[in-house]
């Protein structure tokens, strides 16, 4: 069987890997990200991946630079016939030039679409009605090599991004393995992307997402502000802030509803029971779960317990 070096560092990361193990490849290592300080504390923190490498007993390197000449020299001696890599760093061409059998990758997108960082968050927030995974061999530009194989799954009208990643990493670990098969049987057949593009079709991008792309405008209509809601819970989460103080919200569950109003958007009602709606264009949100600034994520319902917001009150 073919001989693997996994790359990958989330915890999108962990099934593929354990799928592969347990079809039976021999991983010679496992590479990812260094520790690093994490949460208030800043108490050293290793990777998903790590963990899972270390009780599955596999070597683990963590390079600072990936063309670092020992890390070349380390992954050279190691002779593995193919390298494997999910949701982890930029290549050097050194690295995944390197293996006989090529380099490849697994992204959570129908490829070409949604290239990037957070394909996931931006398929929900563009309000897209399926998905799904690809594999392809890596080459220079990111997200861009001749595509294995793909796979499409619907999403469904109550995914947010945490439901959608986990389908998509129980999905694409299947996929994954089925494409080293593939390869290991001389029977894999890559097709260049362009040849996958429809004439006049809209290529969406997946850019890391920052905080600025994080608040949540109440000007724009309400099925647009859920979907973002949607696409950003339970991490990184939507925000917003109450105008003309500086507390802040997130918002993880939303219902969008049309219809017609005169209230200045972001404009909040509620029984101080029951309900919080927040009006926009053409019609309003009902929040369902909400954080404060230093408190715990909450149904609505127990949040306006102790709630003090005022007759007038307005996000911003």
């Amino acid at each position: 069987m073919l001989s693997i070096v996994y790359m990958g560092t989330p915890h999108f990361a962990v099934e593929p890997l354990k799928k592969i193990l347990e079809a039976g490849y021999t991983v010679k290592a496992v590479v990812t990200a260094p520790d690093k300080p994490a949460g208030r504390g800043q108490k050293i923190s290793m990777s998903a991946v790590k963990e899972f490498a270390l009780e599955k007993k596999l070597p683990v390197l963590q390079p600072d630079k990936l063309k670092e000449e020992t890390f070349i020299n380390r992954l050279q001696s190691l002779q593995a016939d193919l390298f494997v890599v999910v949701a982890f760093r930029m290549l050097p061409e050194a690295v995944w030039k390197m293996p006989p059998q090529g380099t490849i990758n697994l992204h959570a997108s129908i490829l070409p679409q949604y290239r990037g960082a957070a394909p996931i968050n931006w398929a929900l927030i563009n309000g897209e009605t399926q998905t799904g995974v690809s594999t392809f061999f890596i080459k220079h530009e990111i997200d861009t090599g001749d595509i294995l194989l793909q796979e499409i799954l619907p999403i469904d009208d109550e995914d947010d991004a945490g439901t959608l990643h986990d389908k998509l990493m129980h999905l694409g670990s299947d996929v994954l393995v089925k494409t080293i098969r593939l390869i290991e049987t001389s029977n894999a057949s890559a097709v260049k992307q362009e040849n996958l593009v429809h004439e006049h079709q809209e290529l969406k991008q997946a850019p890391k997402i920052f905080k600025s792309d994080c608040k949540l405008n109440w000007h724009d209509l309400a099925h647009h502000i859920h979907n973002k809601v949607r696409g950003l819970s339970p991490y990184p989460g939507a925000w917003t802030k109450l105008k003309n103080t500086s507390s802040e919200y997130k918002i993880y569950k939303t219902k969008a509803y049309t219809a017609e109003h005169s209230f200045e958007p972001g404009k909040i009602e509620t029984d101080y029971k029951n309900y919080l709606k927040v009006y926009c264009k053409e019609g309003y949100i009902e929040i369902q779960e909400i954080q404060a600034s230093g408190k715990k994520r909450m149904p609505v319902e127990e949040y306006l317990k102790g709630c003090k917001f005022s007759t007038d009150a307005c996000f911003e």
